[in-house]
């Protein structure tokens, strides 16, 4: 599938590009939204993104704008020492699309979907850390349950940790197919499935893997610190602990610290159809806050 950046027309109402200025794009995946932002009048743009795959393809889609564009190695999380090195203390936007790209779903051998057996390495950034396989091989069924229901929000959590801890006792777990297979066959079926009964570990262990929601609150709050007077910030959130994790902080950013001025009362959703157009739209959950002063 083609990658489709969500909610675009929602991102360029709240960042007003066609002021120009310098943005950033924190997760710049495969440059849909840099790409929009300065076509519609951003100045220049600063990309980060752990995935060097994902960097390299940002890179095709922007060399348009050639030196406007600067892309970066980097975790959205190191985003103020990205901006220190460059001696940037303050940006006209800021964006976060917290989901995993499609190139990262779709390519083979990234193990992040159970449509092809493959490695199961789900690592965004494979230049470093643990892979999936890594951790289902070492953690204890207990760590494997938690990770499994926080993460997941698997109600089968521990039956599923139980049988990855027997099924790994005879063979190591390393590709897509053995996991789902183990998985499936945990999960008791009581009628027709909405999805697949893989689907809610497939990614509580990439949000795992990821450290997903780890530090995601001390980003939103370096982001805000970044931001000029009446510059604004958009994340785009894909899983209900992510969005909660942003709602609570934008919220406390504007109670407690007087940072920011809240604008989505609510968090925007896709239309129709624009789920219809690109399906994996469709769990998308878009907030937005302006800097005060």
């Amino acid at each position: 599938m083609a990658h489709v950046p969500v909610m675009t027309a929602e991102v360029l109402h709240f960042l007003r590009p066609a002021q120009g200025g310098l943005f950033v794009d924190c997760t710049v995946g495969l440059g849909g939204h840099s790409r929009a932002l300065l076509e519609a009048g951003a100045t220049r743009i600063i990309g980060l993104d752990r995935d060097p795959d994902a960097l390299a393809q940002a890179r095709e889609t922007l060399a348009p704008w050639g030196d406007r564009v600067e892309l970066v190695h980097a975790d959205y999380r190191a985003l103020a020492e990205v901006l220190d090195r460059r001696q940037i203390a303050h940006v006209d936007g800021a964006l976060a699309d917290l989901g995993v790209s499609s190139l990262q779903f779709d390519a083979p051998g990234r193990g992040f979907s159970f449509q092809r057996d493959e490695p199961l390495d789900m690592r965004m950034d494979r230049t470093s850390g643990d892979t999936a396989s890594d951790l289902v091989a070492r953690s204890t069924e207990r760590e494997l349950a938690d990770a499994i229901f926080l993460y997941g929000e698997e109600r089968f959590s521990r039956r599923i940790a139980r049988a990855l801890i027997e099924a790994r006792d005879e063979t190591p777990i390393e590709t897509t197919g053995r996991l789902a297979s183990i998985v499936r066959r945990s999960v008791p079926r009581r009628g027709p499935m909405r999805i697949d009964p893989a689907t809610r570990t497939f990614q509580a262990l990439r949000i795992w893997v990821n450290r997903e929601l780890e530090g995601l609150d001390r980003f939103l709050e370096a982001a805000a610190r970044r931001l000029r007077g009446g510059a604004r910030f958009v994340v785009i959130a894909f899983h209900s602990l992510e969005d909660r994790i942003v709602k609570h902080t934008l919220r406390a950013l504007h109670q407690r610290d007087g940072l920011v001025r809240v604008l989505t009362k609510k968090p925007l959703v896709p239309n129709d159809e624009e789920v219809e157009r690109n399906p994996r739209a469709r769990s998308a959950k878009l907030r937005a806050a302006e800097r005060m002063g």
